[in-house]
């Protein structure tokens, strides 16, 4: 198999990592996890200098296996009932602002772990009403009761990634359904339409450039917000292959098509992630 090289663009500057130490000693005191680390996110570095972190709750074992994903999955472990409160205790030493929680997707929970989402949002609110929170979440297998336990904790941003085409659905993600993953946008809307709400695609993985567009429409259709367009990045070779590097200019044209159509805020670039530079997605906005 022919293995592609990556081009200049995504080259890493690796001197932005100078606070990478006191976020890591504050992570591991409080036993936290973060998915910058679990999954080998290449801004890490320039996130932890910043003094930020995206916290991934419920555990470091995920209960499904997308074929892109680094984050391990195995023995699914018990829920850390101090993990909201060591949560707020790390995003209060951090000096936080905007503050991501994600977590692994745990099918194997009756809410899929929606409640201890809630309770995460709340711990947080209760030391600083002010910091604009923003969940990444799973599909929750489509229940509607365990979404509502979130948005009811009036989180500012929920963020469910579209990750990839409906066409490669089944080789990348096979235990996802791409129209659920569409329903659970709009039902946030539906419980509260002033929740801002995200959504994210990675391109390299073989889709066309007019199945990305479609993605683009169906996100818009189900009223997302925000939306983040990142290349994959395949995290080893047991991974799902990295298909085409894809050049800035098509980042760029993907990004003018999204405004366009009337995202608020789109952040397209080989190097972006979904929580990367989350704050100024919601700063910048369009009102």
């Amino acid at each position: 198999m022919n293995v592609l090289r990556k081009p200049e663009w995504l080259r890493i500057d690796l001197n932005k990592g100078r606070s990478l130490d006191v976020v890591k000693e504050i992570l591991e005191r409080l036993s936290l996890n973060t998915v910058c680390e679990e999954a080998s996110c290449p801004n890490r570095m320039e996130c932890f200098s910043k003094r930020t972190a995206t916290f991934m709750i419920l555990g470091s074992q995920c209960s499904r296996h997308c074929k892109f994903c680094n984050v391990s999955h195995g023995h699914l472990e018990m829920v850390d009932q101090k993990e909201p409160e060591n949560i707020a205790k790390a995003v209060k030493e951090l000096g936080l602002k905007h503050v991501v929680i994600t977590s692994v997707t745990r099918d194997d929970l009756a809410d899929g772990g929606a409640g201890h989402f809630a309770e995460v949002i709340e711990a947080i609110k209760s030391y600083q009403k002010r910091i604009i929170i923003e969940v990444l979440i799973p599909d929750f297998q489509g229940n509607k009761e365990a979404l509502k336990k979130i948005v009811d904790a009036k989180p500012e941003i929920i963020n469910h990634n579209i990750e990839t085409i409906p066409r490669l659905y089944n080789e990348v993600r096979p235990e996802a359904i791409y129209k659920r993953s569409l329903e659970l946008l709009k039902n946030i809307k539906a419980v509260d339409n002033k929740i801002f709400t995200k959504s994210g695609i990675m391109v390299g993985l073989g889709e066309r450039q007019e199945e990305v567009l479609e993605v683009l429409k169906d996100l818009r259709e189900a009223g997302c917000d925000f939306l983040t367009i990142g290349q994959y990045l395949a995290p080893s070779k047991e991974h799902y292959p990295v298909k085409e590097y894809v050049h800035p200019e098509i980042f760029n044209k993907y990004k003018e098509e999204a405004l366009k159509l009337g995202f608020s805020f789109v952040a397209s670039d080989p190097l972006v992630r979904s929580s990367y530079n989350a704050a100024e997605m919601y700063n910048n906005k369009e009102d």
